[in-house]
């Protein structure tokens, strides 16, 4: 009898690939008595899920169809909610702009897959999301940084690496999340915004706005950030605009409803969204059009603003705990910025202290955060982290500054 002979090997990206470096933080959360600044979750405590309840009872009701296959651009009427969403904060936005995705991580992930191929330029902003440098890399491209301040994307910065880049190394998307930014909570000034577009209009290449917290704005109640200069939808609109729209808009109700629906949307020109549907098609075939369905019947009921504003209130109650109480500590080492909204702080360690041994120091007196090297394509800087507000409630959070000022005296001595 012949041996058997050896399985094909894993495609070359896939030989050694690196997974989420936030989610393996997750065995740390098993331990009794942790308190997690890691994952961006949203706060189980302000779930409507009695509202939820009963518009799964309302999809539950319209029949079998609920239960169907459906459409991959998603159903019809939740692109229109979400269409008039978009109208409301100042894009031309029709049912006919929106591919409903699962989450808004696939929506970019299907733009990756339609758009770079390996070796290809692409620009985030750095600090970055970790989710997308992990897509970037698997899809072999070129990573280039774009550094940030306090006010969001260096636009000036941008152009001129643009302005240095060889012809055949101009770049095919830039990365933004222009609304309290994740990780550092940032959010992108006027100005800049404007000056983004002109640039992806002089050079050629595609803006991906990811905006999952847009509506968790602390300053303004009621308030949204303006939409990203650009983002049109009429031929007409194009024309006055000098040419095709350079924006594709991405957001989710993961962070205002439920993750659990993994109800996204991406919002693009007509050429970009049939391929990116394309795409779909051989990931998920759709969305789960009963999610979609209970989704639609919960942003009909009414109910959403009030949701919002609910966690808005919240979250900043528990940022300002996290942020006054670290800032209030005397020789922390800890230093951070307040945010606008969103759900994240990103602070700055006293230079003196190992990041490594103040992160061991911190599990052990029962916190953990996410080490800033996450953040990074390369060369990053370690002396800094990201906290999330969003999950523990007020009294966590005082308890989880305390352990991290006793992890920091740990890591100093």
């Amino acid at each position: 009898m012949s041996q058997d002979s050896a399985l094909a090997p894993f495609a070359a990206v896939f030989a050694e690939p690196a997974g989420s470096p936030i989610r393996e933080l997750f065995p740390y959360l098993s331990r009794p008595g942790m308190i997690s600044l890691a994952g961006g979750y949203p706060s189980p405590s302000l779930f409507d899920a009695e509202g939820l309840a009963q518009a799964a009872q309302q999809a539950m009701a319209q029949g079998p169809g609920a239960l169907q296959y459906g459409a991959t651009e998603g159903l019809s009427e939740l692109r229109e909610a979400l269409a008039q969403q978009a109208r409301e904060r100042g894009m031309q936005a029709t049912a006919a702009d929106i591919l409903v995705t699962t989450g808004s991580q696939q929506a970019f992930d299907l733009l990756v897959r339609v758009l770079v191929e390996p070796g290809d330029t692409v620009l985030v902003e750095v600090p970055a999301y970790p989710a997308t440098l992990q897509a970037l890399r698997l899809a072999q491209a070129r990573i280039l940084p774009i550094p940030m301040d306090e006010q969001g994307l260096q636009t000036e910065a941008l152009a001129d690496l643009l302005a240095a880049l060889p012809a055949d190394q101009r770049p095919k998307l830039l990365y933004t999340v222009p609304n309290f930014s994740n990780p550092r909570g940032t959010l992108l000034a006027a100005e800049r915004r404007e000056a983004l577009v002109q640039l992806a209009r002089q050079h050629g290449f595609w803006v991906v706005e990811d905006d999952p917290y847009g509506e968790l704005r602390f300053d303004e109640p009621g308030g949204v950030p303006q939409a990203m200069p650009g983002t049109v939808r009429t031929a007409g609109e194009r024309l006055a605009a000098g040419g095709s729209n350079p924006v594709v808009y991405l957001s989710s109700l993961s962070k205002t409803v439920a993750p659990a629906l993994r109800v996204g949307w991406m919002l693009a020109d007509a050429p970009l969204l049939r391929r990116c549907t394309v795409a779909k098609q051989t990931a998920d075939l759709c969305t789960s059009p009963l999610t979609q369905s209970v989704a639609a019947c919960y942003l009909a009921s009414g109910r959403y603003p009030a949701t919002v504003q609910r966690a808005r209130q919240e979250y900043q109650r528990r940022m300002q705990a996290l942020v006054h109480g670290l800032n209030a500590a005397p020789d922390s080492g800890i230093r951070c910025s307040r945010p606008a909204g969103g759900m994240f702080v990103w602070a700055e360690l006293d230079r003196r202290i190992d990041p490594q041994k103040l992160f061991d120091a911190a599990v052990a007196q029962g916190v953990v955060y996410v080490p800033g090297k996450a953040f990074y394509p390369a060369d990053p800087d370690l002396h800094t982290l990201r906290m999330s507000f969003a999950a523990p409630e007020v009294p966590q959070i005082a308890q989880a500054v305390e352990r991290l000022c006793q992890a920091m005296h740990s890591a100093m001595k």
